[in-house]
Formats: C-alpha cells, structure tokens, sequence
C-alpha cells in the first residue's frame, strides 16, 4: 500500500476514533448527570407542591422558592416545564453537551451539576480538546489540496493568470462558499425549526458557534417538546464540527493567499507549505525504472572520474 492511501486510512480509523470519544464520553456524562438532574428535579417540584400550599405567602418563603428557581435554572431545569421537559443529559444532548465541550464553543446552557460531573469534564477536555485539534488539523491538511492547492493550479493552468491572482480569486469564491453553505442557508434552517428566531437571530447564533465565541443566549433545541429533539441535537452536532472545519480551512487557505501576495515574509511568518502528501507525482515511477535508478545511484563511480590529489589545481 502506498503511503498516499496509508495516509488516509489512517485518518479514517483517526476520525472514527474521535467519533467513539465522543459517543463514550457523552454515555460517561448521561450516566453522571441524568440521576442528579431528576434529583433535581423531584426537589423543585416538592418545593413547588409546598409553595402552592401556603394559605399565606412570607417573605422568608418567597425567598427560598426563588433562590432554588434560580439555581435549578442555571444547570438547565426549569420548574415551567418539569411534567413534559426533555432531560438534558439523555445521549443526543450529552453527545451536544461533549461536543461543544472539546470544542472550545461552550454555551453554558447545560452544566455539570455533580462533582464526579466536574472532575470528568475537567480530564475529558483536557484530552479532548488536543484531540479534536489534531482531528481537524489532519481533516484540513487532506482537504487543502482538493480546495485550494488544485484550483489555484488549475486556473494558473488553464486560465493563464498568475499565482497572486489565481489564489485571490479562488479565496473569495471559498470564501462566499462558506458563508453560503455554513451561514445563510443554515440560519434560514434555524429560523424555521425555532419558532422564536428571527434570521438575524440564527445568522448570529451560526457566527458565534462557528467562531468558538459560544455566549449561549442562543441554544437550539431548548424549547419544550421539541420535535425529533435527539435527532435535532445529533444534526447541530455534526454542523458545528464541519462548520469549525470549514472555518479553518478558510483561515489556512488565507494563510497560502498571504504567502503568495508577500504578507507572511514582509511580517517574518512562517509560510503555509504544502504536505508531502500533496506533492506526490500524480504518475508513480515504475518498479523497473526505480530499480534502475536504485542501481545508477549505488553504482560505484569509475576510477577516472574520481578525485585525486594531483588534479587539484594548486
């Protein structure tokens, strides 16, 4: 097998890998969380119960019922919908919950609510986090050449323009791409799904998770009795992490534009070089002209055409 292939093997037991860190840490925080979230859950709704059952309401009382609203609603649990609201640490949303953990986004809306909780995000992201890195380095080092390398080739090629150009043209329709494909068209899909979303709303959520900003003011999939909500999660899941690909495939193919227009030498950057990989002949040598070339260069060179120390000029 030759090392083109192996090297793609290898990134596809690489990806399938960190699909399986994923799934294992989201059963991993299911597991943890789900019996502390209906803990939490039975007590609110007991001090709901005790609440209701006031003839008379003290301000003492008025207080503690707040204060563990509040509470509850910061890890997630809303007394408004405690009979019919989805868990939030069921698989799709732990698979959610792990992905933007790794991923640097972070909403917020949904935290750990035990320390065992805590303790596990803390080494789940501390390995998780290189991982998903490596991940979509490896991703975007393979994509490079089918997005940039080639089309830049190709339109020096066969339009006749020159490199700055070729790589000026081809980093503004990539980039119009993306924001068509990653922005627009999901935003229209967030704004019909959330019934509470405006456009503007959805373009913004898209931008802040695609930017690994994560301010978490807006979360799909929290409204109650949300339809298909596993699927919906495990669908958000999957864009973010090729939309953050796609965002650094965007951020490499400027780096190669930067290079190309003198931008990374006038400010001593190092320069983005193509792989190894990208550079293989597309035509492999053959076995016969190989071992020819093998024989040529291990040959011994005749004794006349060696150096001695009498044709040294002096």
């Amino acid at each position: 097998m030759s090392s083109f292939y192996k090297s793609r093997v290898l990134l596809v037991v690489f990806i399938l890998f960190y699909i399986t860190y994923l799934i294992l840490g989201a059963l991993i925080f299911s597991t943890i969380e789900k019996p502390e979230e209906e803990r939490l859950r039975r007590e609110l709704s007991a001090l709901k119960a005790e609440f209701l059952n006031q003839s008379c309401v003290n301000v003492t009382s008025l207080e503690n019922f707040m204060e563990k609203v509040l509470s509850a609603n910061k890890y997630g649990v809303s007394i408004l919908y405690n009979s019919s609201y989805s868990s939030n640490w069921d698989l799709a949303s732990s698979l959610f919950f792990a992905n933007t953990l790794v991923t640097t986004v972070g909403y917020g809306h949904t935290t750990p609510l035990s320390d065992a909780g805590k303790a596990f995000s803390i080494i789940y992201a501390l390995l998780g986090v290189p991982l998903t890195m490596l991940v979509l380095t490896a991703c975007v080092q393979r994509l490079m050449y089918v997005t940039t390398y080639w089309p830049i080739g190709l339109c020096q090629r066969r339009g006749g323009c020159e490199a700055r150009t070729a790589s000026a043209v081809h980093f503004i329709i990539l980039l119009l791409l993306v924001v068509l494909c990653f922005f627009v068209v999901p935003a229209m899909i967030f704004s019909t799904i959330e019934e509470s979303w405006s456009f503007l709303d959805a373009f913004y959520f898209c931008f802040i998770s695609l930017c690994t900003i994560g301010l978490g003011d807006y979360v799909p999939g929290e409204k109650p009795e949300q339809k298909l909500r596993p699927l919906y999660k495990i669908s958000v899941t999957v864009y973010l992490f090729v939309g953050l690909m796609m965002m650094f495939l965007v951020l490499r193919s400027f780096h190669k534009l930067a290079d190309l227009q003198g931008l990374t030498a006038f400010l001593h950057l190092p320069q983005c070089d193509e792989e190894e990989d990208d550079k293989e002949p597309i035509v492999e040598t053959g076995p016969d002209e190989q071992t020819d070339t093998d024989k040529a260069a291990s040959k011994p060179l005749e004794p006349s055409s060696q150096a001695t120390y009498s044709s040294i000029n002096r």
